[in-house]
């Protein structure tokens, strides 16, 4: 597969710049792969495909308030800093991407907050845009975590629209978001309400939490023609036991199991047995899924409309058919489903 053959035509209004007013009430569109059948619901009518014994899998990451603002010593220059990985808790090093990024050097300090609450040495240039930072901060850890929670911003990308507003700090995240470390949200997870999940543990719909941490490269653009050249950025990954027995049961007894977002099917196709079934795992990971791919996990899959070009709208394409997917954003598009981090979903059965 080649980096050209994921274009399509993509307009900024097709761009979902608010929530839904309810998680639930995003637009579904339904495929299935056996059939070609092709259905258009509202995203709470997911319940009626699925069964007692099937299972959900869900990314119970958080995001945390990563977007910094503050100025750089002597010019004070405004600077923005994103935060990307905690590097050393003790030391307080993160690995950051800086904007402007071409004024900043080893050694410059930037100051953040009234009153310079927080000031950072920079150590390191990691890469192009990146840098390693030092946080000279003399409270404890839970008063300088405090600090960053204060200053910081939800980190919404910035296509979506230019400033954040009150309801992204609720809405940009799961109603399952548990385990802090995300520098953005698993989408497809953010059409799930409290109602909805109590409704399919209702009808004996298992679930499943692993974690995936999301970082850097959920945002690196794919720069190479030819696919297999193409590097991610490594993201830290947990799949605990009690996910795999609960997954691992389903797969036994030849149920439907569901991958809730494009982070989870990374997750899951991770850590793999030779036999097909999940294994528990923690560590990093840098798997890139694109087509020809045979998965060994999850039979089915929710996800959202994905940019041109992206490495998720990729992987969704090994998932339903290449052609077949480019088939689906035709008809999403004349049927104007919303595409992006808040616009509508799609059902792969």
């Amino acid at each position: 597969m080649k980096l050209s053959q994921y274009k399509y035509d993509f307009s900024p209004d097709m761009l979902a710049k608010y929530p839904a007013e309810n998680r639930d009430e995003s637009r579904l569109l339904v495929f299935d792969r056996k059939s070609g059948k092709i259905e258009h619901k509202i995203f709470k009518d997911i319940i009626g495909y699925f069964k007692e014994g099937d299972v959900m899998i869900f990314n119970n990451t958080k995001v945390f308030p990563a977007r910094l603002y503050g100025n750089k010593e002597k010019t004070g220059a405004e600077i923005e800093i994103f935060l990307l990985r905690e590097l050393n808790r003790e030391q307080r090093l993160w690995d950051v991407l800086v904007d402007p990024a071409r004024k900043i050097r080893i050694g410059n300090k930037l100051y953040f907050g009234d009153d310079d609450a927080l000031v950072a040495e920079v150590i390191d240039n990691t890469t192009s845009r990146g840098r390693t930072l030092r946080f000279l901060f003399d409270g404890d850890y839970d008063q300088f975590k405090a600090a960053l929670y204060k200053l910081g911003e939800t980190p919404l990308p910035r296509w979506i629209r230019p400033k954040v507003e009150p309801i992204d700090a609720e809405r940009y995240q799961t109603i399952y978001a548990k385990v802090e470390g995300a520098v953005a949200a698993p989408t497809a997870g953010l059409h799930f309400s409290k109602h909805l999940l109590k409704r399919l543990e209702i009808k004996g719909v298992g679930c499943a939490e692993v974690t995936l941490h999301v970082g850097l490269g959920n945002f690196r653009s794919v720069d190479v023609e030819d696919l297999t050249k193409h590097k991610m950025d490594s993201e830290q990954i947990f799949i605990s036991e009690e996910a795999v027995k609960i997954v691992n049961t389903a797969r036994a007894k030849e149920k439907r199991v569901c991958a809730i977002g494009t982070t989870v099917m990374r997750t899951i196709e991770s850590s793999v047995s030779t036999d097909g079934m999940l294994k528990p795992f923690e560590g990093w990971t840098n798997k890139f899924i694109f087509p020809p791919y045979e998965f060994s996990v999850a039979n089915a899959m929710v996800t959202n409309f994905h940019l041109p070009y992206s490495t998720q709208l990729m992987m969704v394409s090994a998932f339903a058919g290449y052609d077949q997917l480019m088939n689906l954003y035709e008809v999403a598009k004349k049927e104007d489903y919303k595409f992006g981090t808040y616009g509508d979903a799609m059902l792969i059965l």
